[in-house]
């Protein structure tokens, strides 16, 4: 549909793109569960959910009654519309019933990794208000005492633990018929994300934000844009992640296709798997790109059931994607584009189109269907032309209706025309194609997860023996970031570079960790004391650091 001039916005005419393919109409009323489980009529009897750790299979039909189930049990333990539960779970069928029965409920998820310290995981729960805790084995003994003083009961899914509630017992309610009253603007997802800026902040997404969302990969006239109902969708990203959630599981259940969960990722087990269960669409991350691409033990033979492999969380380099292919030459690769806070899905490769499009290397598709972009310049504001780079902006039902008890941190990234900034400077090309060429915003990427600079700073500093801090991105060729620091010791002191890094290990999950200790006299900030990140990432391209102690 290429671009238009909109009506103008205060005094300057805005340049709009949007999706080559034509709108579709979004039923974005209803709930969340009823748009999922919408097509129950043709699909109840199929394969929905399949265990590839234990082999157990459900029906939609029977994921659709244990949802139901869950949703009992966890209003018997005080959970209503409203209310939070944290996800604290790995890949596992529990989390899909866990989350579609809070949802019946008019609950909220808040979504967390397990293997998150016990202090990243206390503040999510905390600033999420959860009312329930629904965890596992490797996280338990992380979260009890917490829960215990909070007085928040906790439910494991994979054994029976002291002073915990089984997930099976939870199960062993009544089904709920029916569902609360609950309105399209009732939040759903509360996942975390820092943003453009700042510390980690609960993103509020709707039941109509992720129905349009979802709607925007699946639905319309065109139904293999993403996957269909004859689909065996490998879930192997973690469903605690927005991509996973909204692009695998939920687009799934929409779809009426087979998803086969594995806990964690290895390689070994992935290949069996897809041979195993003929895997047809595998959406995957650059790291586990380049685990395939490298492997010797890997063949074409092994994955030759993909026709499908959707990169997302970060962007994939035209080598890497090339020695990929080689290894799935039956299969379409394209990458696409998004951010927690825009439900997430921007953007699209049209390559999956039932009829493709050529798709250019390194492009990540198209803006989605019944939505808007618009490229800025990010000093002026001013809206720019194609093959312009600016930062790229989106509106539409999809994006978070705002940041959970933060006004401030909403209204300084959802503008007053309802324009989410997202903090990446990119282009729009003439064919429509979106290229995104660098970050404004300080988060930091390390294998698709997001490594909040601030978090760290705030961490550093309470150390007695460092005085100020800042954290930056390097690059590194398997993680694609790893976070980096630039200290000032306090007077006199002689901490190493060692020590910093296990002070920091202590506190946070492993991607968070410290990869180099910079030792500086000075942070360099602008006049308002904000730190001047792109000073030190200069400094990093220059190899004008300091040596690291």
């Amino acid at each position: 549909m290429g671009s238009i001039e909109a009506a103008p916005e205060g005094t300057s005419s805005v340049v709009v793109f949007r999706s080559k393919l034509p709108d579709i109409e979004i039923n974005n009323r209803q709930t969340l569960q009823e748009y999922c489980f919408g097509k129950m009529d043709e699909v109840g009897s199929r394969p929905c959910i399949i265990d590839g750790q234990t082999g157990a299979s459900y029906t939609y039909a029977e994921v659709a009654a244990l949802s139901r189930r869950a949703a009992t049990g966890l209003r018997r333990m005080g959970v209503g519309k409203g209310d939070v539960v944290m996800n604290l779970l790995r890949n596992c069928p529990e989390f899909a019933f866990s989350f579609l029965g809070a949802a019946r409920l008019g609950a909220a998820t808040t979504t967390a990794n397990p293997f998150y310290t016990p202090h990243e995981i206390h503040r999510q729960a905390e600033a999420a208000g959860a009312k329930v805790i629904i965890t596992e084995a490797c996280a338990v003994d992380k979260v009890r005492e917490f829960a215990a003083g909070k007085g928040v009961p906790v439910v494991t899914v994979d054994g029976a633990f002291d002073g915990c509630v089984e997930f099976r017992e939870v199960l062993e309610a009544e089904e709920l018929h029916p569902d609360a009253d609950i309105h399209p603007d009732d939040v759903v997802a509360l996942p975390y994300s820092s943003g453009t800026t700042g510390l980690p902040k609960g993103v509020m997404l709707t039941h109509r934000s992720l129905i349009t969302s979802v709607a925007q990969q699946v639905d319309g006239e065109n139904p293999n844009l993403y996957f269909s109902r004859d689909d065996v969708v490998l879930c192997v990203l973690p469903l605690f992640h927005i991509y996973s959630l909204n692009s695998v599981l939920l687009a799934g259940l929409r779809a009426g296709a087979a998803m086969v969960i594995m806990r964690k990722f290895d390689l070994s087990a992935l290949v069996e798997l897809v041979r195993k269960h003929s895997i047809t669409i595998a959406p995957f991350v650059p790291p586990i790109v380049v685990e395939i691409a490298k492997s010797p033990k890997v063949t074409a033979d092994d994955l030759a059931s993909i026709r499908m492999v959707m990169s997302g969380a970060a962007p994939m380099g035209k080598d890497l994607q090339d020695s990929f292919m080689a290894k799935i030459p039956n299969a379409v690769l394209g990458q696409g584009y998004g951010m927690t806070e825009a439900g997430p899905v921007l953007a699209m490769c049209l390559a999956f189109a039932k009829e493709p499009l050529k798709v250019k290397s390194g492009s990540c598709g198209t803006v989605v269907r019944n939505a808007e972009l618009k490229i800025i310049d990010p000093d002026s504001g001013a809206s720019l032309q194609r093959n312009n780079s600016g930062e790229i902006c989106v509106r539409g039902e999809q994006i978070m209706k705002g940041y959970l008890n933060d006004p401030e941190a909403t209204k300084n990234t959802i503008d007053a025309d309802g324009w989410l900034h997202t903090g990446d400077i990119g282009f729009v090309d003439d064919d429509d194609e979106i290229f995104i060429v660098d970050r404004l915003k300080e988060i930091i990427k390390y294998k698709g997860f997001q490594v909040p600079p601030a978090e760290l700073e705030a961490l550093l500093i309470t150390h007695p023996e460092i005085k100020d801090a800042a954290v930056v991105s390097m690059k590194d060729e398997l993680a694609g970031e790893v976070p980096v620091a630039f200290i000032v010791r306090t007077e006199g002191s002689e901490i190493s570079e060692d020590v910093i890094k296990q002070f920091v290990a202590k506190e946070v999950v492993f991607y968070k960790r410290i990869n180099r200790v910079f030792f500086t006299d000075s942070i360099p900030k602008n006049p308002s004391g904000k730190i001047l990140r792109k000073d030190l990432r200069a400094r990093l391209a220059a190899g004008t650091t300091a040596a690291a102690a």
